[in-house]
Order: structure tokens, then C-alpha cells, then sequence
């Protein structure tokens, strides 16, 4: 969990984004929630249509970026990922999935590294309990491809310095 949050930590030192120092958290402006609230609005829209169109990689590389994009907000605080409980179980309808990430990420506009922290476990846990994925293998290969891009975002604009470029394929990481 942590590990990840480290992770990130590294990919926003290599851009420069201002961060809290780790254990000293400080209060997030309101634009920086509002953007962290777009990043994640976008985010679901991608996994939704990912969901939509039925393709499990897909599915994975939007759960694992709205999980990437929740402990960026929770790195910028400065706070750690606690472990939030989950309680979805699949009951065979896609939409109790929407649902639920629809709740989680609308409860993320108060800026709250709670709720940033509660999405994050929810994306780890339908990984594993929905798509039957391996989410660590997905976030590590995400990760490593977003440092692999660094360097051609690092001279662009902050937003899309902090939008992740499309996910590679994740289909490896899919159990049978």
C-alpha cells in the first residue's frame, strides 16, 4: 500500500509537483482539490467506458489510474494510505461497480486523504474481486511506463504533466 505511495512520491519529485513532506501534513488548497477532482472525474470516465466496452485490460488500466491518481492526492497532503474497508461484493451487476466508484470518487471533492484513501483500496480490491487481476503487477507496469514518459512531459503544462498517458497493456496481469 505504502509502497505505492512511495512510487508516487518519486514520480512527483521527478516533475517537481510541490508535495507535503511525508508525516507532516498540511492543508490542500482548493484548486489542488479541484484538480485532483477532474483528474479523478476523467479517470472514471475511462474505466466506465472501459467497463462498457466489456475489455478487462481496460478495465484494469482505469482502476489502476483512478488508484494512481487517489495517492497523488494523498502524497500532495503528505498523509499516508490507511487501510479503509471495502464493502462491495460482486453481486453480478455492473452497475453496483459504477455505483460504488461514482460514491468514492464524489466523496474525494472535499479533499479528505480519507476518502483519496478509501477509492484506493476499492480500486485494489474490485482488481482483485472483479476483474480477478493482479493489481500490484498492473501498478508496477504502469509506473514504470510513467517514468519511462517523464522525460517528454516534463517541459508540458502542469495538468498534463499529472494526467497519465495511456496505460500500456495490461492483459498479462489478468488471472485466468
Amino acid at each position: 500500500m505504502n509502497q505505492h505511495l512511495a512510487a508516487i512520491r518519486a514520480y512527483h519529485d521527478e516533475l517537481a509537483i510541490p508535495q507535503a513532506e511525508h508525516g507532516a501534513p498540511v492543508d490542500v488548497s482548493d484548486m489542488d482539490i479541484i484538480l485532483r477532482q477532474a483528474l479523478l472525474m476523467d479517470g472514471g470516465s475511462e474505466t466506465f467506458k472501459a467497463i462498457k466496452s466489456g475489455e478487462m485490460a481496460a478495465i484494469l488500466a482505469g482502476l489502476t489510474d483512478l488508484a494512481y491518481y487517489a495517492l497523488s492526492a494523498i502524497a500532495l497532503s503528505g498523509n499516508d494510505v490507511s487501510d479503509e474497508p471495502v464493502d462491495w461484493r460482486h453481486d453480478g451487476f455492473v452497475l453496483s461497480v459504477m455505483t460504488l466508484l461514482s460514491k468514492e470518487i464524489d466523496r474525494c471533492k472535499d479533499g479528505d486523504p480519507t476518502n483519496y484513501s478509501a477509492l484506493y483500496c476499492l480500486c485494489v480490491h474490485l482488481t482483485k474481486a472483479f476483474l480477478n487481476a493482479d493489481f500490484n503487477g498492473a501498478f508496477q507496469c504502469i509506473h514504470a511506463n510513467n517514468m519511462d514518459r517523464l522525460n517528454a512531459i516534463k517541459n508540458a503544462d502542469r495538468l498534463t504533466q499529472l494526467q497519465l498517458p495511456k496505460a500500456p497493456d495490461l492483459s498479462e496481469f489478468m488471472y485466468e
